[in-house]
């Protein structure tokens, strides 16, 4: 093999190391959130409503069904459960009050813009504080260097 061959196969080699790494650094960062996640006991397409009902200012049920990709009927029932279970609620408009908007409750938006930051640190910081201040920084520069590297065109 050529030195040239020899540095690609290397760089590959490395490349698909740090892929698997970042693999498992992402994999530990979503467990904390999954297992809260989890204790909210929702169906696949619930999560999939509640995800596009979170993101948006208000949804109809319309471009809801649109956006998750199902049936009307089907999100229409999903909705009616999350709304028994206090996650989301629907607004009528001003002006036609037979059409509503549908709405993360106070508590799905604060568990959002509170929990869901401080789940998602929590193993970065447990992690961290289990190394010397040395090592932090060095964990520090070199994430920071790969995040530089990968944004540059």
């Amino acid at each position: 093999m050529s030195k040239t061959s020899d540095k690609r196969h290397g760089i590959a080699t490395l490349a698909e190391q740090l892929e698997q790494d970042l693999s498992g650094i992402r994999r530990a960062l979503r467990k904390p959130l999954d297992a809260e996640v989890a204790k909210g006991e929702l169906t696949g397409p619930q999560m999939n409503v509640m995800r596009v009902v979170v993101r948006s200012d208000g949804i109809s049920l319309k471009d809801l069904s649109q956006a998750v990709n199902l049936a009307h009927s089907t999100v229409s029932g999903i909705v009616d459960r999350l709304e028994k279970r206090g996650m989301i609620e629907r607004r009528a408009y001003a002006a036609d009050l037979r059409v509503s908007s549908i709405y993360p409750t106070a508590v799905v938006k604060e568990f959002v813009r509170n929990e869901i930051p401080a789940l998602r640190r929590r193993p970065l910081e447990e992690a961290l504080e289990r190394v010397s201040p040395a090592e932090r920084a060095t964990i520090g520069s070199a994430i920071r260097l790969l995040r530089e590297i990968l944004e540059q065109k």
